[in-house]
């Protein structure tokens, strides 16, 4: 017999007799707490209400041992279903949600800085700097500039960005533009599409004395479009410590090239600050044009099998009887009695037949370079994952392709469009980030020092040569 100030235990039997319930026969078990708590197997709960609902088991034995129960008894299920049910309070100094971390961040930020991505920004902040190696205290963004306050450092140097947020970048680079075959519409994203970026792992067994071991290696990009093999000669051609490889150097490097050579502010323009109505319209057709006119991603493919179609996604062999005379730099036939060779674009070296090489399509197939020229021809930085733009008979980088044609703010590092800004030398501001970068005072008709690319006051010039 159950009184109500005893805990109601669920004997083995009662367990075994859960499953057999009958319609319209129901117990009331009152749990204080979990009026709210969500529908599991065997309870029912109904929001607002102060008991859980469960089916009366069907068998004889337990109608007739069972008493009517008082109105205030609960018959508690076992803890581990408790904890299912309902969740446990927050404790002092326990990180909120996700979703409340992002209101409070949201209410944090003055109204400048809201405009950047909230996601981006709390997944930032903290992150510690690759540049200052522990020196700094952790990722703080300011409020303009693309700088951390607290070392000074780029955004590049605390790596911010995700895996998600980088495929996201990139695959809205490459939409609308004939090069996005190598994005996915994002599934309910209203139109957004995703880079499908190609990872490589390789899964080379160590020999032991006992039972086999296996040694993974992922690489986060590799070149689309490519088998395995020839995947792998292009990896070990590149320098070890630039080869994409997880948790490596390589891997950071990929990434802060992404964020350097391919900065979102430069194609999207809900990501910069302060656009005017006109210089919004100048941005849009500004990233329209370069998509049409410029952009590019290089192929990777054997020498002389630049543009051959591709099925599923496996290099095509020459086809027997194909014509195997090369052609020179200046596209005349060479012999045909001499072995052929290719020749870089860059280095002017000859590339070996078996080795792979990069071709871009804008270029012509008649050009080829090898992986380790197949650089800007501006920074002569590596054009990260293949995607150069095409300008003067050379492939560029992002960043300097679009300073080739626009002014970029030494300020805030977006690019300009506005008709009336700050000019010092071949350096250039938006007229309200034409500031100290010591004090941060507005030197629009004052005095200033250009030192190394830093617009400094007098005052803060003399102290820091001090």
């Amino acid at each position: 017999m159950l009184t109500s100030g005893q805990p109601a235990l669920c004997s083995a039997r009662c367990h075994s007799a859960e499953t057999s319930l009958r319609e319209g026969d129901s117990l009331a078990l009152g749990l204080a707490g979990l009026a709210r708590a969500p529908a599991r197997s065997g309870w029912r709960g109904f929001r607002g209400s102060p008991a859980l609902q469960l089916k009366r088991p069907s068998c004889a034995w337990l109608r007739t041992e069972l008493p009517p129960r008082p109105a205030n008894l609960a018959i508690q299920p076992p803890l581990s279903r408790l904890r299912a049910l309902a969740p446990l309070p927050e404790k002092p100094g326990a990180v909120p949600p996700p979703q409340k971390r992002m209101a409070k961040v949201a209410k944090d930020l003055n109204p400048g800085v809201k405009k950047m991505s909230l996601g981006q920004l709390q997944s930032a902040r903290g992150v510690a700097c690759l540049g200052c190696k522990g020196t700094c205290s952790g990722f703080e963004p300011h409020s303009w500039r693309k700088i951390c306050k607290s070392c000074k450092c780029s955004q590049e140097d605390h790596c911010l960005t995700s895996d998600l947020e980088d495929d996201r970048k990139i695959g809205r680079l490459l939409m609308d533009s004939k090069y996005s075959t190598l994005t996915a519409r994002v599934k309910g994203g209203d139109g957004i599409r995703i880079y499908k970026r190609n990872r490589m792992i390789m899964t080379n067994p160590i020999a032991t004395g006992k039972d086999p071991t296996f040694d993974t290696i992922t690489y986060e990009w590799a070149p689309p479009g490519v088998t395995q093999k020839l995947g792998l000669q292009y990896m070990e051609l590149i320098p070890k410590e630039k080869q994409p490889v997880t948790g490596t150097e390589g891997a950071f490097y990929r990434r802060r090239q992404l964020m350097h050579q391919l900065p979102i502010y430069d194609q999207d323009p809900s990501r910069c600050r302060g656009l005017l109505e006109n210089e919004l319209k100048l941005m849009e057709e500004f990233v329209k044009q370069y998509k049409s006119e410029a952009l590019g991603v290089g192929e990777v493919a054997l020498p002389g099998q630049g543009g051959l179609p591709k099925e599923e996604g496996k290099q095509q062999e020459k086809p027997e009887g194909a014509e195997t005379t090369a052609a020179t730099t200046n596209g005349s036939l060479s012999d045909p009695s001499k072995e052929v060779e290719y020749v870089c674009e860059l280095c002017k070296g000859v590339a070996p037949p078996d080795s792979p090489v990069v071709y871009s399509d804008r270029a012509g197939y008649n050009k080829q370079w090898h992986p380790t020229c197949f650089v800007c021809a501006k920074c002569s930085e590596p054009l990260v994952d293949l995607i150069y733009f095409w300008k003067d008979g050379a492939p560029w980088c992002g960043r300097h392709y679009c300073e080739s044609l626009r002014p970029r703010c030494s300020g805030c590092d977006e690019i300009i469009f506005a008709e009336d800004y700050q000019r010092v030398e071949d350096l250039a501001w938006h007229r309200k980030h034409f500031v100290c970068e010591g004090c941060e005072q507005l030197l629009s008709g004052r005095a200033y020092i250009v030192t190394k690319g830093q617009l400094l006051c007098p005052t803060c010039s003399k102290s820091k040569r001090s």
